[in-house]
């Protein structure tokens, strides 16, 4: 996670980088990963198409409220001080008018053109998002696993916009990413826990500034998100490629959580870091192609 640069392209550009797609292009991912887990032969390219526009107007809707919420923040790191806002480069109110239409028309989207579940879905996850996760960022070192119920409700959304429901299969793919996230997250806080220490975050590497608990909690989350993991073939939802793929992948993410708790140097969190982002998208396709053959 290199520091972020002026966008290229003027203020269009910096209005791209408000909405943060390079991140959103992950939700949007895990949007489509509870879409074709609902059904693998799902009802035709509009509703699919709506489901995923309308979640990345939401998500880029989010990054926008949260870059307005932490203006203050992100100008005091080295990594967050060249966006748009703390740079004066976007005026707050234009931020704020920016993030409520994408917010609305990603609402709008989902509630006319997919259904009113998806869109409620949807609205929970920018409301905590930007409601408790991000004001609570700077209170307690908790709001990392609050921020995790926001960033697990897209494949929720997918899986709602085929169904009009939230079985206890969505609930296996909401649990999935939810575990998976606080590895990633703190990672991502022991890399950078200087600069959040600056900006005044009470993330877990700056309340213990040891990393026993953040390495502890690192290989606890990863360990409870093997079994998790593993979940979608006794729901039916996948065979035993997927069982054997998903063990494997499980058992080496363990196995980078386990290091970095044990030596807790930058290179075993970036180790961890990158191992996050490999798992996940392997995952999602190992999930998706067992369903659609199946």
């Amino acid at each position: 996670m290199a520091d972020e640069r002026p966008a290229a392209g003027g203020q269009a550009g910096d209005y791209v980088t408000l909405a943060k797609p390079r991140l959103n292009l992950l939700v949007v991912a895990t949007t489509l990963a509870g879409y074709y887990m609902a059904s693998p032969h799902a009802r035709g390219w509009p509703l699919l198409l709506h489901t995923l526009v309308g979640t990345a107007l939401v998500a880029s809707g989010a990054s926008a409220f949260n870059q307005l919420l932490e203006i203050e923040s992100d100008g005091l790191m080295r990594r967050t001080r060249a966006r748009p806002l703390p740079s004066g480069r976007i005026l707050p109110e234009r931020a704020k008018a920016f993030a409520v239409a994408l917010s609305i028309l990603g609402l709008v989207e989902l509630a006319l053109a997919v259904n009113l579940l998806a869109a409620a879905v949807a609205l929970a996850t920018l409301l905590t998002y930007t409601v408790f996760y991000t004001p609570l960022k700077k209170r307690t070192s908790l709001a990392t696993v609050i921020g995790g119920v926001p960033g697990a409700l897209p494949p929720m959304i997918g899986w709602a916009a085929v169904r009009g429901n939230l079985s206890i299969e969505a609930w296996i793919l909401f649990g999935i990413v939810f575990l998976w996230q606080m590895p990633h997250f703190l990672a991502i806080a022991w890399m950078y826990r200087e600069d959040y220490k600056r900006a005044g975050f009470p993330l877990l590497p700056i309340v213990e500034p040891d990393g026993a608990s953040t390495g502890r909690q690192a290989v606890l989350y990863a360990a409870a998100l093997l079994p998790v993991s593993l979940a979608p073939t006794a729901a039916a939802m996948a065979g035993t490629m997927y069982l054997a793929g998903a063990a494997v992948l499980g058992l080496a993410f363990l196995a980078l959580a386990v290091q970095f708790a044990r030596h807790r140097t930058a290179a075993d969190a970036r180790r961890l870091f990158f191992g996050s982002i490999t798992y996940l998208p392997l995952l999602w396709i190992l999930m998706v192609v067992n369903r659609v053959a199946s």
